[in-house]
This record gives C-alpha cells, sequence and structure tokens, in this order.
C-alpha cells in the first residue's frame, strides 16, 4: 500500500511500457499489410490506402489492443511482481486509479472510431473490448478459455479488415487462422512461463491443470491441428507461391516445435514467445507474394 500511494499519478514512461508499443505497430503492420495486398480496393474502387476509414480501423483496433495490455496489467499486478518484477508499471510508474481511468477513455475512443467506420464495426470493436475486459477479469485464470479468447481476438484483427471491406475471401481466412494458431500457441507458452506466479494466486492455467509434460502435448496437438488446417486452406485457395511460401514458413515452424520440445526452463520459453511473433511477422510479408 506504502509503495502505491508513493506512486506517480502518471508518468510517460509507465505509460508506453505498459501499452507494448512494439506489439501495437505490428497489429497495424500487420492490418495495413491485410488491407494493401488482400484487398486492394474499396467497394466503390478506390485503391485502399486513399481510404481514410482504413486509418480509423486501425487506429481503433491500436487504442483497443493497448487499452486491453493496460487493464491486464492493473488485474494482474500481483501476479506480475512475482514473474516479472521489473516490469511491472501499476502502482509504481502509474496509479491503479489512473490507470482504470484510461483504460475506460480508451476503450471509449476504440469503439467511437470504429463506430465511424462503420455501425457494424463499432459493434465488433465494441465486443472486443469486452471480451478484452473479461479476459483480464476472469478468463486468462481459467484453463485453455484464456488462450483461445486471446488468439480468437488477434484473428479477429486480420478477419475484420476484410469484413469492412467485404472481402472476406479464403486468402483473408487463410491468414486468420496463422494468426489464431500462432498466437494461440504462444499464449500457451506464456502460461508455461509464467506458471509460478500463476500458480502462487490461485489461476487454473493449462500449466498448473495438466502439468509441464501435458501442456507440451497440448501445443504438439494444436501444431498437427493448424498445419492441417492452413493445408487445407492453402490447397483450397490453388495459389503456388503462398503454398510454397506456407511451406517454407513451416521449416521454421518445425524448428520452433523442436525448440518447445527441448525447453524447460524459463528463460527458453521467454525467447519461444519472442520466437512466435517473428514467426507472426514473417507470415505477414508473405502477403507481398500472393
Amino acid at each position: 500500500m506504502n509503495q502505491a500511494q508513493a506512486s506517480p499519478i502518471f508518468t510517460f514512461g509507465g505509460f508506453f511500457k505498459i501499452i507494448r508499443p512494439n506489439n501495437l505497430l505490428m497489429v497495424a503492420f500487420v492490418q495495413l499489410m491485410t488491407a494493401y495486398f488482400l484487398v486492394g480496393e474499396t467497394p466503390d474502387g478506390l485503391p485502399v490506402l486513399q481510404d481514410f476509414k482504413l486509418y480509423l480501423l486501425v487506429v481503433s483496433t491500436v487504442i483497443l489492443t493497448a487499452s486491453g495490455y493496460m487493464i491486464n496489467d492493473y488485474y494482474d499486478v500481483k501476479i506480475d511482481y512475482v514473474n516479472r518484477p521489473h516490469e511491472v508499471v501499476v502502482g509504481r510508474g502509474m496509479k491503479r486509479r489512473m490507470v482504470m481511468t484510461l483504460h475506460t477513455v480508451m476503450n471509449f475512443v476504440g469503439i467511437s472510431l470504429g463506430a465511424l467506420v462503420a455501425p457494424r464495426v463499432g459493434l465488433v470493436t465494441f465486443v472486443a473490448a469486452f471480451m478484452l475486459w473479461l479476459y483480464s477479469n476472469s478468463l486468462k485464470r481459467l484453463p485453455f478459455v484464456g488462450n483461445l479468447t486471446v488468439a480468437g481476438l488477434t484473428a479477429l484483427s486480420v478477419w475484420i479488415i476484410g469484413f469492412y471491406y467485404q472481402r472476406s475471401e479464403m486468402i483473408i481466412f487463410a491468414y486468420a487462422i496463422f494468426a489464431f494458431f500462432i498466437n494461440l500457441i504462444r499464449e500457451i507458452i506464456k502460461d508455461i512461463e509464467d506458471r509460478q506466479g500463476d500458480r502462487k494466486h490461485g489461476c487454473k492455467t493449462l500449466p498448473i491443470v495438466i502439468g509441464f509434460r501435458g501442456t507440451k502435448r497440448v501445443i504438439f496437438g494444436i501444431a498437427l491441428i493448424f498445419v492441417m488446417a492452413i493445408l487445407a486452406v492453402t490447397f483450397r485457395i490453388g495459389d503456388p507461391a503462398l503454398l510454397l511460401y506456407f511451406g517454407v514458413l513451416g521449416v521454421f515452424f518445425v524448428f520452433f516445435l523442436s525448440r518447445i520440445y527441448q525447453a524447460d526452463r524459463k528463460i527458453h520459453f521467454t525467447q519461444l514467445s519472442r520466437f512466435a511473433k517473428y514467426l507472426m511477422l514473417i507470415g505477414a510479408i508473405s502477403m507481398v507474394f500472393v
């Protein structure tokens, strides 16, 4: 309590740390890549990058994502003091009340921007904001449910571009699937990495419920489903360039799985979580060749 009372109300350093700017740049990059390479133009024939509503949609997504990080750190502050004490912002670089205030304001702005793009987009952004809050409040403490929620919201950030421009083609669906499974695996890896603090504070994540080895088996099962889903969608699309690129990406994915098999220390899973981000980046770059 004394530490929380002594903390500053707000610092820019704490704010930029809590919103994970690198992750936000990745979200914006993937959405812009999806719009430019997979959508191309609006239903009216305007080049998509000349449509100001695209940028409203991207900013809306980025703001809601940042707000999600803030509420997640708000609820997880005790867990983070165990898992990553040097990275805690809530109660150190910013008061808890300020974090909650900023979260509320950013949600309002993000949803409003989505509604300005289109009422249906506003509805999707409202649901996304609610699910981010629900995840941080309770779902992340349940086995697998929280992992599915975050992976689904990540896939939504890709799919919503096609949803808004009425281009729900199979190719956008393929990349949404890719984002879903890579982030699902990454979220489970993060649960393994954070199991010490999660166990101490009563969370029931997969590594705590079924154990370390059981969680690895779940990851390999998900990886198998992922490969089968990507192959099925890719063959249905019938694009040789995409098939080749996913084949090359498969080499990196196999290496990724081999490292998961060998991993047994926290630092290993920290590195694997970072490698999963690189896989997402490589996947986004592949849109250039489609």
